[in-house]
Protein backbone atom coordinates (compact mmCIF):
# COMPACT_ATOMS: atom_id res chain seq x y z
CA UNK A 1 0.00 0.00 0.00
CA UNK A 2 1.35 3.44 -0.93
CA UNK A 3 0.65 6.28 1.46
CA UNK A 4 -0.09 9.70 0.09
CA UNK A 5 1.83 11.85 2.55
CA UNK A 6 2.00 15.62 2.31
CA UNK A 7 5.17 17.57 2.88
CA UNK A 8 5.20 20.91 4.65
CA UNK A 9 7.95 23.30 5.69
CA UNK A 10 8.26 21.73 9.13
CA UNK A 11 7.27 18.12 8.62
CA UNK A 12 5.55 15.34 6.78
CA UNK A 13 1.95 14.44 7.59
CA UNK A 14 -0.96 12.25 6.58
CA UNK A 15 -4.06 13.24 8.56
CA UNK A 16 -7.41 12.00 7.35
CA UNK A 17 -10.73 12.64 9.08
CA UNK A 18 -14.24 11.35 8.57
CA UNK A 19 -16.91 13.97 9.17
CA UNK A 20 -20.64 13.39 9.45
CA UNK A 21 -23.21 16.05 10.25
CA UNK A 22 -27.00 16.21 10.03
CA UNK A 23 -29.69 18.82 9.43
CA UNK A 24 -31.62 19.99 12.47
CA UNK A 25 -34.09 17.31 13.62
CA UNK A 26 -32.54 14.99 10.97
CA UNK A 27 -35.02 16.21 8.40
CA UNK A 28 -34.47 14.89 4.86
CA UNK A 29 -33.92 18.31 3.22
CA UNK A 30 -30.69 17.55 1.32
CA UNK A 31 -32.32 15.88 -1.67
CA UNK A 32 -32.09 17.15 -5.23
CA UNK A 33 -30.71 20.62 -5.93
CA UNK A 34 -30.11 21.39 -2.23
CA UNK A 35 -27.76 18.41 -1.95
CA UNK A 36 -26.01 19.26 -5.20
CA UNK A 37 -25.43 22.86 -4.10
CA UNK A 38 -24.23 21.68 -0.66
CA UNK A 39 -21.66 19.40 -2.33
CA UNK A 40 -20.46 22.24 -4.55
CA UNK A 41 -20.07 24.59 -1.56
CA UNK A 42 -18.12 22.06 0.48
CA UNK A 43 -15.77 21.25 -2.39
CA UNK A 44 -15.13 24.94 -3.03
CA UNK A 45 -14.45 25.66 0.65
CA UNK A 46 -12.09 22.67 0.93
CA UNK A 47 -10.22 23.72 -2.20
CA UNK A 48 -9.82 27.23 -0.80
CA UNK A 49 -8.14 25.90 2.34
CA UNK A 50 -6.21 23.15 0.52
CA UNK A 51 -8.13 20.40 2.30
CA UNK A 52 -8.13 17.31 0.08
CA UNK A 53 -11.59 15.76 -0.30
CA UNK A 54 -11.09 12.01 -0.63
CA UNK A 55 -14.74 10.92 -0.47
CA UNK A 56 -18.01 12.79 -0.29
CA UNK A 57 -21.63 11.74 0.00
CA UNK A 58 -24.78 13.77 0.59
CA UNK A 59 -27.72 11.73 1.80
CA UNK A 60 -31.17 13.29 2.28
CA UNK A 61 -30.66 13.42 6.06
CA UNK A 62 -26.87 13.70 6.54
CA UNK A 63 -23.55 14.65 4.98
CA UNK A 64 -20.57 12.27 5.02
CA UNK A 65 -17.12 13.65 4.20
CA UNK A 66 -13.63 12.12 4.24
CA UNK A 67 -11.03 14.88 4.08
CA UNK A 68 -7.24 15.14 4.53
CA UNK A 69 -5.97 18.21 6.36
CA UNK A 70 -2.85 20.08 7.37
CA UNK A 71 -2.02 19.70 11.09
CA UNK A 72 -2.64 23.42 11.71
CA UNK A 73 -6.39 22.92 11.10
CA UNK A 74 -8.34 21.53 14.03
CA UNK A 75 -11.14 19.04 13.38
CA UNK A 76 -13.70 21.22 15.15
CA UNK A 77 -12.84 24.37 13.19
CA UNK A 78 -13.14 22.49 9.89
CA UNK A 79 -16.59 21.17 10.79
CA UNK A 80 -17.73 24.60 12.00
CA UNK A 81 -16.48 26.36 8.86
CA UNK A 82 -18.18 23.89 6.54
CA UNK A 83 -21.44 23.92 8.47
CA UNK A 84 -21.46 27.72 8.77
CA UNK A 85 -20.84 28.40 5.09
CA UNK A 86 -23.34 25.86 3.81
CA UNK A 87 -26.00 27.00 6.28
CA UNK A 88 -25.74 30.66 5.26
CA UNK A 89 -25.72 30.05 1.51
CA UNK A 90 -28.32 27.27 1.37
CA UNK A 91 -30.82 29.18 3.51
CA UNK A 92 -30.48 32.26 1.27
CA UNK A 93 -30.76 30.32 -2.00
CA UNK A 94 -33.49 27.90 -0.90
CA UNK A 95 -36.14 29.83 1.03
CA UNK A 96 -38.10 26.74 2.04
CA UNK A 97 -35.22 25.76 4.36
CA UNK A 98 -35.83 28.87 6.49
CA UNK A 99 -39.48 28.03 7.05
CA UNK A 100 -38.93 24.32 7.78
CA UNK A 101 -35.87 24.57 10.05
CA UNK A 102 -34.97 27.02 12.84
CA UNK A 103 -31.30 26.30 12.03
CA UNK A 104 -29.86 24.41 9.08
CA UNK A 105 -27.57 22.01 10.97
CA UNK A 106 -27.71 20.38 14.36
CA UNK A 107 -25.05 21.57 16.79
CA UNK A 108 -23.28 18.22 16.87
CA UNK A 109 -21.10 16.40 14.36
CA UNK A 110 -19.11 13.18 14.21
CA UNK A 111 -15.35 13.23 13.63
CA UNK A 112 -13.03 10.23 13.46
CA UNK A 113 -9.43 9.91 12.39
CA UNK A 114 -8.58 7.61 9.53
CA UNK A 115 -5.17 6.03 9.29
CA UNK A 116 -3.32 3.03 7.98
CA UNK A 117 -1.34 2.37 11.15
CA UNK A 118 -3.01 0.15 13.73
CA UNK A 119 -2.96 0.75 17.46
CA UNK A 120 -0.87 -2.42 17.84
CA UNK A 121 1.84 -0.98 15.56
CA UNK A 122 1.98 2.24 17.55
CA UNK A 123 2.14 0.32 20.84
CA UNK A 124 4.99 -1.85 19.50
CA UNK A 125 6.87 1.27 18.38
CA UNK A 126 6.53 2.90 21.79
CA UNK A 127 7.53 -0.27 23.65
CA UNK A 128 10.65 -0.98 21.56
CA UNK A 129 12.02 2.44 20.65
CA UNK A 130 14.95 2.13 23.08
CA UNK A 131 15.87 -1.35 21.80
CA UNK A 132 16.95 -0.19 18.36
CA UNK A 133 20.67 -0.94 17.81
CA UNK A 134 21.36 2.36 16.06
CA UNK A 135 19.93 4.45 18.88
CA UNK A 136 22.69 5.41 21.27
CA UNK A 137 21.84 7.25 24.44
CA UNK A 138 24.23 10.07 25.22
CA UNK A 139 25.70 10.22 28.67
CA UNK A 140 24.65 13.31 30.55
Amino acid sequence: MVRGVMVGAGGVYDLGYRRVWCPKFRRPVLAGPVGDRCAELVRRKCAGHEWMVVAWEVMPDHVHLFVKLHPKHSPSSVANQLKGLTSRVLRVEFGHLCSRLPAMWSRSYFAATVGVVSAETVRRYVDTRYEWPWRVERAR
